[in-house]
């Protein structure tokens, strides 16, 4: 057992969302049904049109691939020679999680877009940033929000969410409106808990996404969080149920009290 290793397991249980693994059995649960319902409409209708929903595993396989390969030859691989301070910070975050070997990462032009993600293919597993959400550690030197940042990239990888095998279990779960949108939304809640463990002193940083990345520093963040109150209605509840990631206000709330989990709904 390496010294990443038995401890980032521990945190990875400890971090998850409550709601996660319930969700996650829901969405495997549909995939499943679907695939042995599509078996036995073929067994039945002796026909070979339904078995088209088997391609959905090669579908995740490329589309991950091809993922992966256009973060390679388009973006900057963030090594101890190119950008060595945020390389550093991927290697701590990965070792503060327990993982045996720490993710690739690559920064990737942005283009106005406020964004970064995780994934995979095969055994790899890699982050991306994008140029604009970059700069708020690199050029305005706020390295405690891009550390924050990088930990819950980094926190979706330890948290198993960038398998092969869990994406594609999802897969057609994903494709019902509310359904696949709200386990993103559980993991979404287990990767700022793995961030704010990690850098709780960058929480501040997620104010870019309701700024963007030139205003945050001037916003409030206990502001946005204490609308969690009184921001509610029909309407909020839908706009959240749809997205992949909670709304602002409920997601700076779950970071501000760390004595309850999140709202997924």
């Amino acid at each position: 057992m390496t010294p990443w290793g038995r401890e980032g397991r521990r945190l990875d249980r400890s971090l998850r969302h409550p709601q996660e693994n319930r969700l996650l059995w829901i969405c495997v649960a549909v995939t499943t049904l679907t695939v042995i319902g599509t078996f036995d409409r073929a067994i039945t209708e002796h026909s070979t049109q339904p078995l088209l929903v088997l391609l959905v595993p090669a579908l995740v396989f490329f589309t991950r691939g091809q993922l992966y390969a256009r973060q390679r030859v388009n973006g900057v691989r963030i090594t101890e020679h190119q950008f060595p301070e945020i390389h550093q910070i991927v290697l701590d975050a990965a070792r503060a999680f327990g993982l045996p070997h720490p993710p690739d990462a690559y920064l990737v032009a942005g283009h106005g877009q406020i964004n970064a993600f995780a994934s995979g293919h095969g055994s790899r597993r890699y982050v991306a940033i994008t140029s604009d959400l970059f700069e708020i550690g690199v050029r305005n030197g706020d390295l405690a929000a891009l550390r924050f940042v990088i930990g819950h990239e980094v926190g979706h990888i330890a948290a198993g969410h960038a398998s092969f095998w869990r994406q594609f279990g999802i897969s057609i779960a994903n494709l019902i409106p509310g359904l696949g949108s709200s386990l993103s939304r559980a993991q979404e809640y287990t990767a700022d808990n793995h961030a704010y463990r990690f850098c709780p002193e960058g929480v501040h940083g997620l104010c870019v996404l309701a700024a963007g990345k030139y205003l945050y520093p001037r916003v409030d963040f206990a502001a946005i969080a204490d609308r969690a109150r009184t921001d509610q209605g029909f309407f909020v509840m839908l706009v959240n149920l749809l997205a992949t990631h909670p709304i602002n206000t409920w997601r700076f709330a779950a970071l501000r009290d760390r004595s309850k989990p999140g709202r997924v709904f």
